[in-house]
């Protein structure tokens, strides 16, 4: 066994600081924004820094959760996503056959990914076909992602075309063929394209802010600005709740780790998925 010196233990030791300073400058804002969230008044009034709650409260989150502002926000990520995963996937499909005019067709994705409208007649064409101020100005800019779109197509046409041609023999229709054939094929891309939408998706802010005035309509992300913010919370809170209302900083810790937890719990659930999708179309053979 090798012996080593002084210098590479003094190094070694250099090292494992630094790095467990990176770490608690990491962990530790986290564990204050997660502490706070859980802190009584009395507590948050008393204590300066709070890294461990002494009794542990959820008023705050049972203030933002009792408004449906919070939780409409998060059925329309859902809503959203699954209606980016029906549309992409279906129109990905009839890419991957062989039609006349598919060529024409890709050509006009391949153009609107590599040339945008811009920010300026995006929003003259939401504001012409009536769409400000609904959750539809939401939905259908980005209804279909072009890079997605063509990636998920590649991945349709590494499917053998024999599971097609057989399912068609035995007398299935197309739609049975994508829906019970393709699309279980498809997990990996599904879940991969489904993550990618969501996180976009919940991640949103500048839409929000462009095309809704409505704070009904907004976004998770537009909800945490007004709360961290602007540091306006009273229109997050259920006035009729009997309970003395907690501190502001208390509801927007509380608000910063329910805008950030549902997606780190998702990817878990998807990873055994994304580790596959994130492949799709590198390979060609």
């Amino acid at each position: 066994m090798r012996h080593r010196t002084w210098l590479g233990l003094v190094a070694d030791g250099l090292n494992a600081a630094l790095l467990a300073l990176i770490a608690a400058a990491m962990v530790v804002p986290f564990l204050y924004i997660f502490s706070v969230s859980f802190s009584s008044m009395e507590e948050f009034l008393r204590r300066d820094f709070i890294l461990w709650p002494e009794r542990w409260v959820t008023d705050a989150y049972r203030y933002i959760l009792a408004n449906d502002k919070f939780v409409r926000s998060v059925f329309v990520t859902i809503f959203i996503t699954l209606l980016n995963l029906a549309f992409t996937s279906t129109m990905a499909y009839g890419l991957s056959k062989k039609f006349f005019g598919q060529k024409l067709l890709l050509f006009m994705v391949l153009f609107t990914f590599l040339f945008s409208a811009g920010i300026i007649p995006t929003y003259m064409i939401v504001k012409a076909t009536g769409l400000l101020n609904t959750i539809w100005a939401l939905i259908l800019p980005v209804l279909i992602s072009p890079w997605n779109l063509i990636v998920f197509s590649q991945f349709f046409k590494s499917i053998p075309e024999e599971l097609n041609e057989a399912a068609l023999i035995d007398g299935a229709g197309e739609f049975t063929v994508f829906r019970s054939i393709i699309l279980p094929l498809s997990k990996p891309a599904l879940a991969t394209f489904g993550l990618f939408y969501a996180v976009m998706h919940w991640n949103s802010y500048f839409t929000g802010i462009l095309y809704l005035s409505n704070p009904n309509l907004w976004p998770i992300q537009m909800l945490l600005r007004q709360i961290v913010v602007v540091n306006d919370t009273s229109s997050l809170i259920n006035q009729q709740m009997p309970i003395e209302p907690p501190p502001a900083e208390t509801i927007q810790m509380a608000a910063i780790l329910l805008a950030t937890v549902p997606i780190l719990i998702v990817y878990p659930f998807l990873q055994k998925h994304f580790a596959k999708g994130v492949m799709i179309g590198s390979v060609k053979g």
